[in-house]
């Protein structure tokens, strides 16, 4: 039905119910397609309603509620969209909710928050911080400061609401368990890495165990994995040679040096050095910094700015070391899908970890964290960890419901903790995993254990697709398409369907796929195929963990 349409049924949603006629129209048309006959549990709505209400419905009483005259609603929380589309959907609604679309829309806990409750958080002044948002980066961070400006001078909408909220005490939170959070974190052993690629493949991947017996935490499957990570030393000896400065240069009771390697981040350059350089320089080299500092990019350069080609792109400009570490960054925690289930081992984590590595303008540069696991940590080394418990991205509570499994590269990790999760407490739902990489010789991670698991009936299904082994690419959306009919079987019997990995092109390609499934197999047009999907999503039964 269209959308000024009424329903071909009374209505099961009361007037009275605090919902708008849009939401209400959605429930009804869920309610009815719950207790249909044709089994859909669908009814379908158009492109622009399921973009509408897809996000979420209003959350009644949650902080930062409808009060402020916002319908909750959230259309812009999609990973994939560009930060111009996202404040354009925002456009008009109260500051906390525009704050929240300046977020990465990840939910990626990296912050401490997801991102509507960061975003509540800095309204009501109960977080100063406004760089904490990792996926973000400059970009979130440059529009948070711009939308605080707002706050600060009382020129936002609502801004009787900002002032009452912005007066009133802060509610102190009880302080977290070692290892809840990233603000206390908890000790435990680097155990080992081992390199799941074999020799001839593009790409460097680990298989990464932490111990986890001293640290007093434990995990669920779906959860992910704070690691605190230190710098290349090496890039630390670099920064300090181009400040000219003394290693052992004192700041807060520590060296330069330690400070450098652990404490601050060195990529990408923040707005504040450029701003710091700018009162250090004169004439078009200062009106350069400036520009820099702006968000500007006069040398078409600054996507590949970090700390030390920041400081060559300014040669002979020597901040004070103290007001130099001021201007940057503090190096954030990194999170990983775990890729071990407790339900095997409480006292062992794993994870599975790219290696980044590049080149730009002949200096090689570095993934922090990937690196870190990769190159500089040694079995036995202590860290700094905590677990981000999941919030939507877990095992069905029937362990007899089917699931299918859509995990490329990496994105593999958390899907090994199912199956093994599966595996250990002889769940008797059928399991369907679609893995892919670039090549079947040399990118085949956990070959042996998924072959075992196939042969053992565990894994029910394995789809495999490999972009460069033949003349065209083939990825996993590819593989579902040709085994769409089975697929479509397994969700119309109850499958919950998972998807790991990239959120801007993957896991974008696999809804497509999946909603090309469902119009084809399922009989229905494509504007009630999206319907479908949303509504799997809606009921917990497509879930995504992408980044």
């Amino acid at each position: 039905m269209t959308q000024n349409q009424p329903p071909p049924f009374p209505s099961l949603v009361p007037e009275s119910a605090p919902f708008s006629s849009e939401q209400r129209a959605w429930l009804d048309g869920f309610f009815a397609g719950m207790i249909s006959l044709d089994g859909a549990g669908v009814t379908a709505l158009s492109p622009e309603q399921s973009a509408a209400l897809m996000p979420r419905l209003p959350q009644q009483g949650a902080p930062g509620g409808d009060h402020d005259g916002d319908d909750g609603e959230a259309p812009w929380h999609d990973q994939t969209l560009p930060m111009a589309e996202r404040m354009r959907l925002a456009e008009g609604r109260p500051l906390r909710r525009r704050m929240m679309a300046a977020m990465a829309q990840q939910d990626c806990g990296q912050c401490g928050y997801n991102c509507q409750d960061y975003s509540d958080a800095i309204f009501r002044r109960r977080e100063e911080r406004l760089n904490l948002c990792v996926p973000g980066g400059k970009e979130t961070a440059r529009m948070l400061k711009t939308l605080y400006q707002e706050l600060e001078s009382g020129e936002a909408k609502n801004s009787s609401a900002a002032v009452a909220s912005a007066a009133a005490p802060a509610v102190a939170s009880a302080p977290s368990a070692p290892g809840c959070s990233r603000d206390a974190p908890a000790e435990a052993t680097f155990l080992k890495r081992t390199r799941l690629n074999r020799p001839g493949s593009e790409k460097e991947t680990w298989h990464i165990e932490i111990d986890l017996a001293e640290s007093g935490i434990d995990y669920a499957v779906g959860d992910s994995f704070g690691i605190f990570p230190t710098n290349d030393p090496a890039l630390a000896d670099a920064v300090i040679r181009a400040l000219q400065a003394p290693p052992d240069f004192p700041i807060g009771g520590r060296t330069l040096r330690d400070v450098l390697t652990d404490g601050v981040s060195l990529s990408p350059a923040p707005d504040m050095l450029f701003q710091l350089i700018s009162y250090l320089t004169g004439g078009a080299r200062r009106q350069k910094a400036k520009a820099c500092a702006a968000g500007e990019d006069p040398d078409g350069d600054a996507a590949t700015l970090d700390v030390l080609a920041a400081l060559e792109k300014f040669p002979g400009v020597r901040p004070d070391p103290e007001a130099f570490i001021e201007s940057l960054d503090p190096l954030q925690p990194r999170l990983y899908s775990i890729a071990s289930s407790p339900k095997v081992d409480p006292r062992r984590v794993a994870l599975t970890v790219d290696a980044v590595r590049y080149r730009i303008n002949g200096r090689g540069r570095l993934g922090v964290a990937s690196t870190f696991f990769a190159d500089r940590v040694v079995p036995g080394q202590k860290l700094k960890i905590y677990v981000q418990r999941t919030q939507n991205f877990g095992l069905p509570a029937d362990p007899a419901v089917p699931i299918i499994m859509v995990g490329p590269g990496t994105g593999i990790a958390p899907f090994r903790a199912f199956l093994h999760e599966r595996m250990a407490t002889k769940a008797p739902g059928r399991n369907w995993l679609f893995f892919g990489h670039q090549r079947s010789n040399y990118d085949f991670f956990y070959q042996d254990e998924f072959s075992a698991m196939k042969a053992t009936g565990v894994l029910t299904r394995l789809s495999l697709a490999w972009s460069r082994d033949g003349k065209e690419k083939f990825y996993v959306q590819d593989r579902m398409r040709e085994v769409g009919r089975d697929l479509w079987a397994w969700v119309a019997d109850g499958a919950h369907v998972y998807v790991c990995g990239d959120a801007k092109r993957m896991a974008k390609d696999v809804e497509r796929a999946l909603v090309d499934i469902v119009a084809q197999f399922g009989a229905r047009t494509t504007d009630e195929a999206i319907a479908f999907v949303a509504d799997l999503r809606k009921r917990g039964r497509y879930q995504q963990d992408v980044y």
